[in-house]
């Protein structure tokens, strides 16, 4: 049913528990998995012209984050039954639901699955969700999670 897996991972443990579903859904349909960390814009705007290295670090920490959460989708992929097929990406500039949603399309993904931090209340007003946007702005199916 599935060809092309599209997961989007923070390294949190709610897209760590995604990873494991959406490792084994590809596993079950011989699809192909493509891991996508967003990298969301980089938040000091102004400053880096300033410092640089304010940039250069915060650019930095978050490759450096996006290569573990990708190292353990890996782990996943290749443990416990036939080895998933595994593309890792990263983006940048973009908010990370339009960056899960642009990669998508790019992709070709026919299912986008997304792991829900389960914020309720003020804090999901507040903070808005990721997941949300991801189901309100895709093309292609999502699966959310929890």
């Amino acid at each position: 049913m599935f060809k092309n897996i599209l997961l989007a991972t923070d390294g949190s443990a709610a897209s760590d528990h995604a990873a494991s579903v959406a490792v084994g859904l590809a596993r079950t349909h011989g699809a192909k998995l493509t891991a996508l960390y967003a990298v969301d814009p980089y938040p000091y705007v102004g400053l880096g012209e300033v410092n640089p290295m304010g940039f250069q670090a915060y650019m930095s920490a978050a490759q450096e984050h996006a290569a573990t959460a990708h190292s353990r989708i890996a782990s996943l992929c290749s443990e416990g039954g036939a080895a998933v097929q595994l593309e890792v990406k990263l983006v940048e500039d973009v908010s990370a639901a339009a960056g899960i949603v642009q990669a998508a399309q790019a992709e070709g993904a026919d299912l986008i699955v997304v792991g829900s931090h389960g914020r309720t209340g003020i804090a999901r007003l507040m903070l808005g969700s990721v997941a949300a946007k991801v189901v309100a702005e895709s093309p292609v199916p999502v699966l959310v999670v929890r």
